[in-house]
């Protein structure tokens, strides 16, 4: 019963997460290589017209007033299966820690919202269906309609 399935010590641990990248995933690498495909151009990590937006999006469409956030399911505590998986070890570390995330992400959304940015996010679970993940990018980015209030409202929703 208490015997743990991770095997890892605490400096095997520590060395693959300090592996784990914040930009150029490779989820980001590909909604990047599907929409550059298609034709459209972005700025990267954040960056418009010098400033930094809330949040550091990861593809910015300034003309469009458009962002794009590529998450983790299980950094950014998607409602899939990846995403909803509570670690055994340090539960109240990773619990705290994604539920800040989550709040980080909810409240910097809503900044860039209220600046007139539309929001969206592509969750990592999202990419085993390319088609239905092209056609969702280019409904939000060919969209004159302001749909990022739809998504800020539901941060974790996935349309």
């Amino acid at each position: 019963m208490g015997e743990s399935r991770d095997l890892l010590t605490p400096e095997q641990r520590s060395r693959n997460m300090s592996r784990i990248r914040g930009k150029n995933t490779k989820p980001e690498l590909l909604v990047r290589r599907l929409l550059h495909a298609k034709g459209y151009r972005y700025r990267l990590h954040g960056q418009s017209g010098g400033t930094k937006l809330p949040g550091r999006p990861d593809l910015v469409f300034a003309g469009r007033r458009k962002v794009i956030f590529v998450n983790g399911c299980f950094w950014h505590f998607h409602d899939c299966k990846v995403g909803q998986h509570a670690p055994a070890a340090n539960a109240d570390f990773w619990e705290a820690k994604r539920t800040r995330t989550r709040e980080r992400d909810a409240q910097q959304r809503g900044q860039l919202a209220a600046a007139g940015w539309d929001v969206l996010t592509v969750w990592e679970c999202e990419l085993k269906d390319v088609s239905v993940l092209e056609s969702r990018l280019s409904t939000f980015l060919d969209s004159g309609i302001r749909q990022g209030l739809d998504v800020v409202e539901g941060a974790d929703s996935t349309g």
